[in-house]
């Protein structure tokens, strides 16, 4: 064993093992974490966990339903809504995939993504609100102004862009992905003007940017004495590549927007305080599994746990909130027609308000009895 974690399990041994939850770890090594670190750990961390471990159980309440053909009686539990728990968001990132497309333009798009370079990410961990807000701010307004030269665009552009902070195999790297729509308007509002099919902006000059602003912003918010000279003159990382019409990025966000890090069809199994998960490997794209030790397991899916209130969708240019009547004009000038939105009959809205539960023996509706109160307490 190293580092925490051994290599090396066959591929396919996760197919031999009971389905477990990232919940069903917690309640099993998740008390001795909180033994153990619990006097330094944010508030954010220990929420995460509690939230986790209780989601779906008698703790957060529900109801319970009764068949009068088989006499069975069934309890459904209520949901956490953690944003980082991966049972619960399937329904919310389905909502925000929807409302995403509306945004799509007849448009060649662009993912643009920027890299927090190492040197910086032990401060990133340790300040991690100022420090995501900082990388946000600075990787936009780079792009931005980039776009805004005639030389590529000439004009504003629209995108939006999501935080992650993890690798396939749970290590930190925070870095942002944008979804950049290949054009932008002018600055009189009477012109879209498009960019090359397969180039939307030189990324070394991005680069160059990004680290300028980011090198201002750190020092203005008196950080840069904490951050180490020689990232300064080395080249940050930036990718940009078309995408087509945006559909698959989208597609691919929608996922990460409601949960973090690790989802429960990765989880392989939980033995001898150890935890196996799946992933695919960046490079070769070939599924492969890691062991680590149940503490390490949870401190590097902890790290990827996000501050109260943060904010890791970001819109910006003509999609910002402020200028979204932009957005307006651009569809005119591409003559994009309105969606067409069928309307809801009151059936169908009475069906969404009161969904209906049926019998896993013989199929029929079960009749509500009650509601389950919560727990007005929940363990730490």
């Amino acid at each position: 064993m190293k580092d925490g974690f051994t290599e090396g399990i066959p591929t396919n041994s996760w197919r031999v093992y009971k389905r477990i939850t990232l919940a069903d770890i917690f309640r099993a090594h998740a008390p001795a974490y909180l033994a153990k670190f619990g006097g330094r750990m944010l508030p954010s961390h220990k929420r995460a966990l509690a939230d986790i471990m209780n989601c779906r159980t008698v703790a957060l309440g529900g109801q319970v339903y009764f068949c009068e053909h088989c006499q069975d009686k069934r309890y459904s539990y209520h949901s956490c809504q953690n944003r980082h728990c991966p049972t619960c968001g399937n329904d919310q990132a389905t909502e925000w995939l929807a409302k995403q497309r509306e945004l799509l333009l007849p448009a060649n798009y662009f993912m643009v993504t920027f890299a927090l370079p190492a040197e910086l990410r032990e401060l990133a961990r340790r300040q991690q609100k100022i420090i995501y807000d900082l990388f946000f701010k600075a990787s936009a307004a780079a792009l931005l102004k980039l776009g805004r030269d005639p030389k590529f665009v000439g004009g504003e552009l629209g995108f939006f862009g999501v935080l992650q902070s993890w690798t396939r195999d749970l290590r930190y790297h925070p870095h942002i992905h944008y979804l950049v729509a290949g054009g932008g308007l002018s600055d009189d509002g009477k012109q879209w003007l498009s960019s090359r099919e397969n180039f939307l902006v030189p990324v070394k000059a991005l680069s160059k940017i990004f680290r300028g602003k980011l090198r201002d912003a750190l020092k203005q918010a008196d950080l840069l004495k904490l951050v180490p000279p020689e990232v300064w003159q080395k080249q940050w990382v930036v990718h940009c590549e078309p995408v087509g019409t945006g559909e698959a990025v989208l597609k691919y966000l929608a996922p990460y927007i409601f949960r973090v890090a690790i989802s429960n069809k990765r989880l392989v199994k939980s033995e001898n305080g150890c935890v196996t998960f799946r992933y695919r490997e960046s490079g070769s794209k070939q599924w492969k599994t890691q062991t680590l030790v149940a503490e390490e397991f949870l401190r590097r899916f902890l790290q990827h746990v996000l501050p109260k209130g943060f904010i890791k969708v970001r819109y910006y240019g003509f999609l910002s909130s402020r200028r979204r009547a932009r957005l307006e004009k651009i569809k005119t000038l591409l003559q994009v027609s309105p969606a067409q939105t069928p309307p809801q009959t009151q059936a169908a809205e009475d069906a969404a308000e009161l969904p209906v539960m049926r019998c896993p023996k013989c199929g029929n509706v079960m009749r509500l009895l009650g509601d389950l109160p919560r727990k007005a307490r929940l363990p730490p």
